[in-house]
């Protein structure tokens, strides 16, 4: 009997699919306890915990962070020209550009950021928890 390889491509894949899913609303439910949400490392306006999956990582992707609805985001900082221009000085606040852009990722490499998000935020959580036992 022969078996058709592209079945188990289509299970794999399935199994990818949900696994990532139900990641996804772990993350969500981990990233509503962690009220007030952090802010990022030397960001002015951006609330956000760096996904670093290290070696599993994708080295040609930006900064992966997950936001305070639990989705992931790639953080870029950037100079924004149009507010130089429109107040005619240089503030290094006003001047400031931090934008998060929902990314798109293939199940396999999801898992891998959203579980390294998930650890951070589990991180930030226990330490709260810790501050709060504290007497």
């Amino acid at each position: 009997m022969q078996s058709n390889p592209l079945i188990r491509k289509t299970q794999a894949d399935s199994v990818l699919e949900r696994a990532a899913l139900q990641l996804q609303a772990i993350l969500q439910d981990a990233c509503a306890e962690l009220q007030p949400f952090p802010p990022f490392p030397n960001a002015l306006f951006t609330n956000a915990i760096e996904c670093d999956p290290g070696l599993a990582g994708d080295p040609d992707r930006g900064c992966i962070v997950v936001g305070e609805d639990g989705e992931l985001y790639e953080l870029e900082f950037g100079i924004d020209h149009d507010s130089i221009e429109l107040t005619g000085s240089w503030d290094p606040v006003t001047a400031r550009k931090e934008t998060l852009k929902k990314v798109e990722m293939h199940p396999r490499d999801y898992i891998v950021y959203a579980y390294s998000g998930l650890m951070a935020v589990t991180e930030q959580l226990l330490e709260r928890q810790q501050e709060g036992a504290k007497p």
